[in-house]
């Protein structure tokens, strides 16, 4: 079956009138200028990007309400749009219409030491949660790895993971409660303060990952937990990646479970190292591991650094550094955190990817990459989390071919890796979401009945199809 197209209304200056009279006319932007910034992501905005015809930036929920009632009247879409540090195009408005963005929506609402738990509203920067329970020993510990960037409500709508989640998990394992707007304007609590809930089905965990598709998230109670105080960190040099790989499942199968199993081929490695201007010893190894054990008691943190070492070197590993303080943990960890912004420099054109795949199957990708990167005259780096099975396997594109050469490549090039990855066992996303760039490929390789589901609650929360439309699914 084909999408079925939604026919929407401009933004009218009748509807501009009303949406100034919600937000008033200071927190509403039309002119092309100040609204450009909000017409893509961090993907390619000449490939994805699309403008929308309003920018509004409310500062309650009942604001938020009243538009979504109006855009319901109006059938004009609504494209929520937080800190734009996403790599799927998940608020990207391609139908124009009005974009809601959080910028005002940054406050702090209850810090409830008692329960471990802390309200804010969506728009605080997720880094400035920690910040402020940073000081009683406690910490957001689902965070993804572009805390500094992202907001807690972007978290929420991808389910973000990060360089922790081996250990920690992500984004769901910590959203206890939550206040969103329906696509049909009414304001529902979801959740609360309480780690068990059964109390009918689990609404708020279909919001978690949504991407903005089923509702606005205004409000969110985090679960908090005490910061490690102890922290090893070891760098493990392989001769090649799937020597690197393959050590995963060993370590885990053991019972150790370190906080992060970062995997980082020879190329990301050595074009970080450049991008930095820092020396790490790469030139002999064809892949690392970077890996990080953290607790309260230093001296089990101590043992299970070397019990995971000491795994590594049985099993042809070629040395085993370890970063035992501060100075020399940000150096490796900064060569982790900026592979994607060197190849930037290298290529500003490109394709970063999270496929997942079952840890077992991890090996099996490889040589796959290797064969598509040959097959297509392109580069593909690979470093990500592979302790969880959720890899950055990124299409880079040959500086050799034109835009229009690039764009063919990049559809094939995907296709296959994300054929190859559903083989395996996997899904074309961990942690950046579907969005726009995706949903073409979900809907290919995704088992049908499953997708229909998701077509059923979207059309039962969203008649009208005005909350994002166009992303991750579409209607039928």
């Amino acid at each position: 079956m084909q999408a079925a197209t939604t026919t929407y209304n401009p933004v009218t200056p009748k509807v501009l009138g009303e949406l100034k009279a919600i937000v008033g006319e200071r927190n509403l932007f039309t002119d092309e200028e100040k609204i450009e910034p909000y017409s893509h992501d961090e993907t390619n905005a000449e490939e994805y990007g699309h403008m929308p015809e309003v920018v509004v930036t409310p500062g309650t929920p009942e604001d938020i309400a009243k538009i979504v009632k109006l855009a319901n009247r109006e059938l004009i879409p609504i494209t929520p749009s937080g800190a734009r540090s996403g790599l799927s195009g998940g608020c990207i408005p391609v139908h124009g219409g009005i974009v809601i963005s959080f910028e005002k929506m940054a406050s702090v609402i209850e810090v409830d030491y008692d329960n471990l738990m802390i309200e804010v509203e969506a728009g605080m920067v997720t880094n400035e949660v920690n910040e402020i329970v940073g000081e009683r020993g406690l910490w957001f510990a689902g965070y993804p790895m572009s805390l500094q960037s992202c907001y807690v409500g972007g978290n929420i709508a991808e389910n973000a993971g990060g360089g922790k989640a081996v250990k920690y998990g992500v984004t769901e394992r910590y959203v206890m409660g939550l206040e969103v707007v329906t696509p049909t304007g009414e304001i529902v609590r979801l959740g609360g303060k309480l780690t068990k809930d059964v109390t009918g089905y689990n609404l708020k965990q279909l919001i978690v990952g949504s991407e903005g598709t089923l509702g606005i998230v205004t409000k969110v109670i985090l679960k908090l937990s005490g910061v490690p105080t102890a922290t090893s960190n070891l760098l493990v040099l392989f001769e090649t990646p799937k020597e690197a790989i393959d050590i995963v499942p060993v370590v885990l199968g053991k019972g150790l479970v370190p906080t992060s199993l970062e995997f980082m081929d020879k190329l990301s490695v050595q074009t970080a190292c450049k991008y930095l201007n820092e020396s790490l010893p790469y030139e002999n190894c064809g892949a690392m591991l970077l890996v990080e054990a953290d607790g309260t008691d230093p001296a089990q943190v101590e043992r299970d650094a070397e019990a995971i070492g000491d795994i590594c070197m049985d099993h042809g590993a070629q040395e085993v550094y370890v970063a035992d303080n501060k100075t020399t943990q940000e150096r490796i960890w900064a060569v982790r955190r900026n592979i994607a912004e060197a190849f930037k420099v290298y290529s500003p054109v490109q394709s970063l990817e999270d496929i997942v795949v079952p840890i077992s199957a991890i090996p099996d990708i490889i040589p796959e990459l290797e064969r598509i990167a040959n097959k297509y005259d392109i580069t593909i780096p690979c470093y990500g989390h592979a302790g969880d099975g959720n890899l950055h396997a990124t299409l880079v594109k040959n500086p050799a071919h034109s835009n229009e050469q690039w764009l063919e490549i990049e559809k094939k090039a995907l296709h296959d890796l994300y054929e190859v990855t559903t083989r395996l066992g996997g899904k074309i996303s961990g942690e950046h979401g579907i969005g726009i760039k995706r949903k073409g490929y979900m809907k290919e390789l995704m088992d049908p009945n499953e997708l229909e589901l998701m077509q059923a609650i979207k059309r039962a929360w969203d008649p009208n199809n005005i909350m994002n439309p166009g992303k991750l699914i579409d209607i039928v």
